[in-house]
């Protein structure tokens, strides 16, 4: 820490003169500076409390004496890399497979999640012997080159982006505004037929798939919860074409979604990935990240005569940290109070739907909770200008939230798991207000009956369920109010 900190102004001077300028911050016409953290707040330099909405890194509390107590200790003691013997190693190990079905087995500890997914990527094409990827729709995996191959996300952000040949998107199995609705009698089933339409496309083509590889919960593409059994369903359609299934859990695992430790497990018991990749809450702010794969994928790997060795990867601090995360999360029930507290902020967000019509869609499972701003529910117009707005007002009153999605009109909840029923009735109180205020300017009303009605004729058009795009529904005329 310096001997005297800088002032703000000074701050902002040097990142401008010194930091490469597409590394962006949060509210950049007016960034905060962070100087501390405790639990589920953030402090300024002028000591003012943020209630941070954002940080899924964080997970069990930012700066948890038993973590910090867990580091320190080691760091004390030795850090070495993991080509000599150390008990954390192999501790850590275990304890996390515990978490796991049985057939997740073998470890690989690296540093970052771009890095896990980057391995894994590598894992699978050395398993299967074929190069072949299938990707989500606004899928976000990584910042290597391997991973921004692979994230729409990123790459459909370039004007001039070139998809790999060996790169294959799949629709988003969004069912309130993708291709398959909740209307739809059987939306997880056509998701999944869309995967094997690629795969017989690429078949076609005398290729064939090493994997597919999806969020269990799709972060930046929107908050997105797939419909039950489309994981099984495109896990057999992979396997059967000899790929193998990769399921990213950077940003959603460790219990976050409160009645699994993983939230690839809310599809069902019998559903089991054959690669999982893990980090971010891994060690609640320290760098490091695993991959977790059954013993036949490892031994393949090992099979290609390249040893693999990780500098810091599985190092003895980090997997102390680990360590204690997973012991935090047990001792002080995370898992249940996601689930508690994610379902009583998702009930007072179903409320204000019932009141906001700028309110399209609250989805979500524990503390992962999305919040969909639309300026018509029938024609789901994405209020992006909306959302941004809301974000920076709720700054302005200290709170800390952000905005994702393809059109960037999520409200994303993934807050630190000891977030609170208290902390939930204060951020969406304000979000009521502003949407109040925000409704009034716009000339927004509530009409129930005439969405009601106009989604019957949609539903009684188009067969399936499906919105139909072409209905006119109700012109809302807005100004940007901030991009």
């Amino acid at each position: 820490m310096p001997a005297e900190r800088l002032e703000k102004r000074k701050t902002i001077d040097l990142r401008k003169k010194h930091i490469g300028p597409s590394c962006k911050i949060f509210f950049s016409h007016d960034p905060i500076k962070i100087v501390r953290a405790k639990g589920q707040y953030m402090y300024d330099e002028q000591g003012q409390r943020y209630l941070d909405c954002i940080n899924n890194v964080a997970h069990v509390g930012h700066c948890h004496p038993d973590v910090v107590k867990a580091g320190a200790r080691q760091m004390e003691v030795l850090n070495t890399n993991t080509r000599f013997l150390h008990d954390n190693l192999v501790l850590f190990a275990q304890k996390l497979q515990a978490t796991l079905p049985d057939k997740l087995s073998v470890c690989y500890f690296v540093n970052s999640g771009s890095e896990a997914n980057d391995l894994a990527l590598r894992l699978a094409r050395q398993f299967t012997g074929n190069k072949d990827i299938i990707t989500l729709e606004n899928a976000y995996h990584g910042h290597v080159s391997s991973l921004i191959d692979i994230s729409p996300y990123k790459f459909h952000q370039l004007s001039d982006a070139e998809q790999s040949q060996f790169v294959h998107v799949a629709p988003s199995p969004d069912v309130y505004r993708g291709k398959y609705r909740a209307e739809h009698p059987d939306p997880a089933t056509s998701y999944a037929d869309e995967v094997k339409n690629i795969i017989n496309n690429i078949h076609k083509k005398g290729r064939k798939v090493a994997a597919f590889i999806a969020e269990s919960l799709q972060s930046c593409g929107g908050q997105v919860i797939p419909p039950s059994s489309y994981f099984q369903q495109v896990a057999k359609h992979v396997h059967e074409a000899g790929g193998i299934f990769i399921a990213d859990e950077v940003q959603v695992g460790f219990g976050r979604v409160g009645s699994h430790f993983w939230a690839f497990q809310l599809q069902g018991e019998d559903f089991v990935p054959d690669i999982v990749t893990m980090g971010k809450p891994i060690g609640n702010g320290h760098p490091m990240s695993c991959v977790v794969t059954s013993r036949e994928v490892a031994e393949a790997f090992t099979s290609s005569g390249m040893e693999y060795f990780n500098t810091f990867g599985g190092n003895p601090v980090s997997c102390a940290i680990g360590l204690a995360v997973l012991d935090v999360i047990e001792k002080e029930d995370l898992r249940g109070n996601a689930l508690r507290v994610g379902r009583y902020l998702t009930e007072l967000l179903e409320k204000q739907k019932d009141k906001h019509p700028l309110i399209g869609d609250i989805r979500g499972r524990g503390l992962f909770v999305g919040v969909e701003l639309v300026k018509d529910r029938v024609k789901l117009t994405p209020a992006t200008a909306e959302a941004q707005e809301v974000i920076y007002k709720l700054k302005e009153q200290h709170v800390l939230l952000s905005a994702d999605g393809p059109h960037r009109n999520v409200l994303k909840f993934k807050p630190p798991l000891c977030f609170t029923t208290e902390d939930a009735d204060l951020v969406v109180e304000k979000i009521n207000h502003i949407l109040t205020e925000l409704e009034e300017a716009l000339g927004l009303k509530l009409n129930t009956h005439t969405e009601n009605s106009r989604r019957k004729a949609s539903r009684d058009e188009n067969g399936h369920g499906e919105l139909n795009h072409k209905d006119e529904g109700l012109e809302h005329q807005t100004k940007r109010i901030r991009t």
